[in-house]
This record gives C-alpha cells, sequence and structure tokens, in this order.
C-alpha cells in the first residue's frame, strides 16, 4: 500500500461535524470579501519595499480583528498572531505583497492605473504574478481563524511578505530579511504553509510536490576586460564580445555536456549584454548578466564552481580576463516530505480529493524557500484559470496579459484554514 493512501486512510479531521459546517459558512460569508480584498489591492500596486499602503491596508483590517500586530518587518512588512482557544503548535502562513514594473494590457474595471519609480525611471506597476490574491486569501483567512478562536489549536502567526520578487538595488528584503529579524521565533515556528496562484491551472485545482518543487534562482555579473582597438584592426586589440560569445557557448556546454541532467534540470540564461560605444571600435569591456536555475542544492554549487572556471578559462586562452560575480537569490524550494504526506489529505478535504493533483517541479523561484531553513516548509498552487480557458493560451505570470479568474479565492482560504485546525492533531 501507497504511503499516502496509508495518510488518507488513517486521516481524521481535527474538527466535528458541527464544526467543518461552521468553516465552511465562515469562509462562504467572507467570500464576496475576499474578491473586494484583492480587486482593491490589485488596482493600487506597489513595488518591493514599496508596499506602504498594502501594508497599512493589511495593519488595519489585523486590527480590526482584534490580533497582535507588528509593521514594518522586514521594511514593510505585517506580522499578526492569533492565540487559539486550545493548546497546539505555533503554525506560520505565509502571503507576499509586491508588484512588478508590468503595464496591464486587460480591460479590466479593477485595472491598475498606478506608475512607480523603478531604479530611476517611472514605470507602469501590475500584479502581474497575483501577489494581490495572496494578501486577500491571507486576510480572509485571519477572519475566520478569529471567528473560530476558541476551536482553533496552538497559535497561528499570518505573515504579509514584502519584496518576494527581489528587493531593488542593493537593498535586502524579502523572506530573508523577514527571517533575519525574527518571524520565525518569538514564537518558534513549528510549520510553515504557503501557496501561489497559477494562471495556467484550472480553477480551485491544488497542485503540489514532495521535495524540491521550486527551483533556486541566481544571478550572475561576468565581466570580460580585452585591449581596445580600432575595428579594421581586431589584430591589435583583445575583442570581449567574441570572448564573451565563447563563454556564453561554454556555459550551455556545462548544461548540456557536464551536468547529470537525470538527476535534476539545470537552466543557464544570459539575459543582458553591454559593450562598446560605436560600431567601428573593438571595445576594452564586456558585461554580460543572467540567472542560474537548479533544483539541487549540491548541483547548484557545482554549476557556480563551473562557470567561473569557464569563464576564466576562456577568456584567458585569448589573453582577455573574466571575473564572474554571483549573487544566490532563493534556493531551491523544498517540500518537506513527512509534512507533505501528513498534510495532503487537509488539502483533499479542503477542496475535494478529485482536485488535488502531484505535478512536476518547476523552474520558477520562490523566497518562500528560506523559510524551509527554519521549519518544516509545504508550498503548493491554487489555479486562477478560468472554466474552459486552454490553459496553453492562458497569459503567463509576469506578462501584461496575465489574468486570474478570482471567484473561488476561497478555496485558498478554506485550505489554509483546514491546514491550521489539522496540523494541531501533530502535538
Amino acid at each position: 500500500m501507497k504511503p499516502g493512501l496509508i495518510a488518507l486512510l488513517t486521516f481524521v479531521p481535527m474538527l466535528t461535524m458541527a464544526q467543518l459546517k461552521e468553516l465552511d459558512k465562515n469562509v462562504a460569508s467572507i467570500k464576496d470579501s475576499v474578491v473586494s480584498w484583492r480587486r482593491y489591492l490589485h488596482q493600487h500596486p506597489e513595488l518591493s519595499n514599496r508596499e506602504y499602503k498594502t501594508g497599512a491596508y493589511v495593519a488595519a483590517r489585523l486590527k480590526a480583528l482584534g490580533l497582535d500586530v507588528q509593521t514594518g518587518v522586514g521594511k514593510t512588512g505585517v506580522v499578526a498572531i492569533l492565540k487559539g482557544g486550545k493548546p497546539g503548535p505555533v503554525v506560520a502562513l505565509r502571503a507576499d505583497m509586491d508588484a512588478l514594473p508590468v503595464y496591464e494590457r486587460a480591460n479590466l474595471p479593477f485595472k491598475s492605473v498606478d506608475t512607480a519609480d523603478y531604479l530611476g525611471q517611472q514605470v507602469p506597476v501590475m500584479h502581474a504574478c497575483g501577489h494581490d490574491t495572496h494578501v486577500a486569501m491571507l486576510l480572509g483567512t485571519a477572519s475566520v481563524l478569529t471567528s473560530m478562536k476558541k476551536d482553533v489549536p496552538g497559535t497561528v502567526k499570518f505573515i504579509f511578505q514584502p519584496a518576494e520578487e527581489g528587493a531593488p538595488g542593493d537593498e535586502e528584503g524579502g523572506a530573508p530579511l523577514m527571517i533575519k529579524e525574527g518571524v520565525m521565533d518569538n514564537p518558534k515556528v513549528d510549520a510553515i504553509f504557503g501557496l501561489h496562484i497559477n494562471s495556467q491551472t484550472p480553477i480551485g485545482t491544488v497542485k503540489y510536490k514532495s521535495g524540491a518543487e521550486m527551483a533556486s534562482s541566481d544571478w550572475f555579473v561576468v565581466k570580460v576586460k580585452g585591449k581596445q582597438s580600432h575595428g579594421s584592426q581586431p589584430w591589435h586589440g583583445i575583442d570581449p564580445v567574441v570572448v564573451a560569445a565563447q563563454i556564453i557557448q561554454g556555459f550551455q556546454t556545462i548544461v548540456s555536456r557536464q551536468i547529470e541532467l537525470t538527476k535534476a534540470p539545470v537552466v543557464i540564461t544570459v539575459g543582458k549584454i553591454h559593450s562598446g560605444v560605436r560600431s567601428n571600435i573593438i571595445p576594452e569591456e564586456l558585461i554580460m548578466e543572467g540567472t542560474i536555475r537548479t533544483l539541487d542544492g549540491k548541483m547548484q554549487q557545482e554549476v557556480h564552481e563551473k562557470m567561473k572556471v569557464t569563464a576564466t578559462k576562456i577568456a584567458e586562452a585569448s589573453g582577455a580576463s573574466a571575473e564572474v560575480t554571483i549573487d544566490t537569490k532563493t534556493k531551491v524550494t523544498f517540500n518537506d516530505p513527512a509534512l507533505v504526506e501528513q498534510m495532503v489529505p487537509s488539502l483533499e478535504a479542503a477542496v475535494g480529493a478529485e482536485n488535488v493533483k502531484e505535478g512536476d517541479w518547476t523552474t520558477g523561484a520562490e523566497d518562500f524557500s528560506f523559510y524551509g531553513d527554519k521549519a518544516p516548509a509545504f508550498f503548493f498552487f491554487l489555479g486562477g484559470l478560468p472554466a474552459g480557458t486552454d490553459p496553453a493560451k492562458a497569459a503567463a505570470h509576469h506578462t501584461p496579459d496575465f489574468y486570474i479568474d478570482d471567484s473561488r479565492l476561497d478555496a485558498g482560504v478554506k485550505i489554509f484554514c483546514q491546514l491550521v485546525f489539522d496540523y494541531g492533531k501533530k502535538k
């Protein structure tokens, strides 16, 4: 018999039938408010580490519930504590709050019309990754659990996190800064759960993967230094552009010939190259930037070393030099296998077993990964693709046409509540 089937057969809900009915009633009663909150937030997006109004909006609603609320955590983050009426563990639930410098093309009545300064430029801002839905669902969860406080086991910590998309420039931010400021302590968190809406997954469907689920994300910069010369006489110089082209090919050779891809995938992408000022001058220097995605921590370090060796040796062979800098933005998002096995029945109880599916890993990245260093973590996806829509034709995240059907955000609320009640069995 499969372990997951054993867990399902031995699953006993934390709540009585009467309490389950009360939970369903409370989730239904908050459904319209969750949609309303989401649409307000969608119309008023803010960039990473600039979520001032969003944080204030969240804090006001949490304080109205009578919760113990901290603001300014990790710059603009908000943390609220609910002490349940029954003994039990400390469970954290997390939602990210930031939007992206993307123009919204969809003609929605709650379309974003805001702009903001981003690295010295005025840019349009859009919730192009669905973080507005995450905030709304967690606010709904706080409302429902507060109304059922007497039945809640242990303590619930609601984490509203800024800068998941990455802090601008050299600023600190996101999950690492919140952890540094103690969000997983006082009281110490026993388990943490998070979800992400997905525009290409059917509405109401939940997808998860035990173990490595999302890739690590590293940003790299390669500086190639050659020797400037006239464009008509390259033999008098050392062309950093040609060297860079060879380095790029070398990076892809790491992926295709040096890494055992049967263990885990690797993606190396050069997304930006800058060099030169005129077409007839071979420049002295070239700078290229890109990202690395892996789904294995050891492989991540192996790729880093191979990239440094590849770049420096190729440059040396041409008489140039290369300097490689790699900055880890996120780790591999790893779902604790024991926690997943224990809690998947809770997902099924919340939305129906037919709507819960084990999916594949993704090369997308999430800074939720850092919370897993402090406590067992479980991160999953909730579908927001409108019924009858071909997933292949749905706009991807981080694009101008990104769209979420918000009619089933109550499913996210129900899931979070179910996880809190059922995890209480562990203690």
